[in-house]
């Protein structure tokens, strides 16, 4: 009796962590198939922007210790409310700049235009102590011709500059 009780309880065992495989196998390719999102075409489109960023961060968190990253959507319109939310989040990081960041941490810089997301780390980073953010992680975003605008604004604090194409 006492090996049939054994025997069944193995089973019921077996089949439950069998289960759960299935499970995180079915959640892992759910999760595959949800990063596959392409870049938007509209630069108005902050959701579908934040959703395509989004699986770029998560592919590369790689050494990041803190909770989360600090990542920042750099409007790209011309419009009174776009430069509005430029001036503001470009205060704000200036603002933690200054202050410094705890190593560890990663900060993401990332816009529908390039061109203005290099000019927004540039203004941001542009009275950074020399090896203020040693480190720290900053990912750009952008395109390959401002790639080395942003790496000279970034070498002299020491962060771990990270660059991803869009």
């Amino acid at each position: 009796m006492r090996k049939f009780v054994l025997a069944a309880t193995l089973a019921l065992a077996g089949s439950v962590m069998l289960s759960a495989c299935n499970k995180q196998d079915d959640a892992q390719q759910t999760t595959q198939q949800t990063q596959q999102v392409s870049k938007p075409t509209d630069p108005n489109d902050s959701k579908a922007w934040n959703a395509y960023l989004g699986q770029i961060v998560s592919a590369n968190m790689k050494g990041m210790t803190a909770d989360r990253p600090y990542a920042y959507l750099v409007p790209a319109g011309d419009d009174a409310d776009s430069q509005a939310k430029y001036g503001r989040q470009l205060e704000a990081v200036q603002g933690v700049v200054a202050r410094g960041v705890l190593p560890g941490n990663m900060l993401v810089f990332a816009g529908p235009s390039s061109a203005k997301t290099a000019d927004f780390i540039a203004a941001a980073f542009k009275d950074a102590k020399p090896g203020s953010f040693k480190d720290v992680i900053v990912l750009f975003i952008g395109d390959e011709a401002d790639k080395q605008r942003v790496t000279d604004v970034l070498t002299p604090t020491s962060a771990n500059i990270r660059f991803v194409a869009m």
